[in-house]
């Protein structure tokens, strides 16, 4: 094996993709916009889910002036309050799931409507009905939360840069290398003293350097707007997101080993990605999902990472206590680089 030669490869290949003023651009803008659209719809507030239709009211901010709903009801930091001026208004929102209760301001008697299919009604439902409970009765007794409260764009900042690093490295390896096959260009390269694991290598090392780039500028960008809070280790959380993107890197790789069809390696692409976007916690925790449901997310080299950095991000993890998510993602990409080397084609 020659340096020389990966050097060689790890240039071009890094050329290349600054060259692309359009994907270069997008490889930043992308995580930055999801990052400052969550930012500026939740602010530093809790995100609240249930929305409760409300008439009649002349415009879409709701005035409880002469209102009959309880004070408790109208308080609840968790609703959020939208006008309508008429009830057939409220009802078209209401059946198509746009809000989930719709009241009625100005009834004597607290008319209500709700889907019996909506569980965000249902849930709404309760909180209206226990408002009508005196405020000193007692069901229950609340204790207190140890700790710091967190934030949900803090628990939901490391998904989406394990989300952007997933499909950038997916479809930057994988992809680009079946273009490269399809086009003829790995056929030339195949002339030329440069070994398979040369290549792959090269590859490799260039999308890892591309993946840490990106995570150093988007994580700056975005940690000067929202100042994540990090109670771990920086040092051990680079460690993680550069373990997990060599991880994904390597499945790339592998799935690029062979074919030379631009269509089958977007569909086999699609195929790995999406379960770790719906399975791998970026948008949603799957607690409470069936058990094999959580068992086969934990095999997902996605949810690995995500863990890993929530840890350090959250609990102030150190690198002993998240070893077991490290080494899944070292011995994975160990797997998918002997068998991509194994499997690798120049040309079929």
């Amino acid at each position: 094996m020659k340096w020389k030669r990966i050097w060689a490869m790890f240039k071009a290949r890094n050329q290349e993709f600054f060259r692309d003023k359009a994907a270069f651009g997008w490889n930043f803008l992308f995580p930055f916009l999801i990052i400052a659209g969550f930012g500026l719809v939740f602010g530093n507030r809790d995100f609240s889910g249930f929305k409760v239709g409300a008439f009649p009211a002349e415009t879409r901010a709701v005035s409880f002036s002469g209102s009959t709903l309880p004070k408790d009801f109208q308080d609840n930091h968790h609703l959020n309050f939208i006008g309508f001026s008429s009830l057939s208004a409220g009802l078209e929102e209401l059946q198509h799931h746009k809000i989930d209760f719709l009241v009625r301001l100005d009834s004597p008697t607290r008319q209500y409507w709700v889907l019996d299919s909506s569980p965000k009604g249902y849930l709404v439902e309760r909180i209206f009905l226990t408002s009508f409970i005196p405020a000193d009765a007692r069901y229950g007794e609340k204790v207190a939360v140890p700790g710091t409260e967190i934030r949900y764009i803090d628990w939901l900042f490391p998904g989406i840069l394990g989300m952007n690093m997933m499909f950038s490295a997916l479809w930057g390896v994988g992809f680009v290398i079946v273009r490269y096959r399809k086009n003829g260009v790995l056929k030339r390269l195949k002339a030329t003293p440069l070994s398979a694991f040369e290549y792959l290598t090269a590859q490799a090392m260039s999308r890892f350097f591309l993946l840490v780039f990106t995570l150093v500028v988007v994580w700056s960008g975005t940690d000067f707007l929202f100042s994540f809070r990090v109670v771990g280790s920086h040092l051990t959380l680079f460690f993680v997101f550069a373990l997990g993107g060599l991880s994904l890197t390597s499945i790339g790789i592998l799935m690029a080993a062979r074919g030379t069809s631009e269509e089958f390696a977007s569909g086999a692409l699609n195929f790995i990605s999406w379960p770790m976007m719906f399975l791998s916690e970026v948008w949603f925790s799957i607690e409470g999902a069936p058990e094999w449901i959580k068992r086969f997310s934990e095999i997902l080299p996605l949810t690995r990472m995500l863990h890993a950095a929530r840890k350090v991000m959250n609990d102030g993890a150190t690198l002993a206590e998240i070893s077991g998510e490290c080494l899944f993602l070292a011995t994975l990409t160990l797997i998918c680089l002997i068998a991509a080397a194994i499997l690798f084609s120049w040309n079929e």
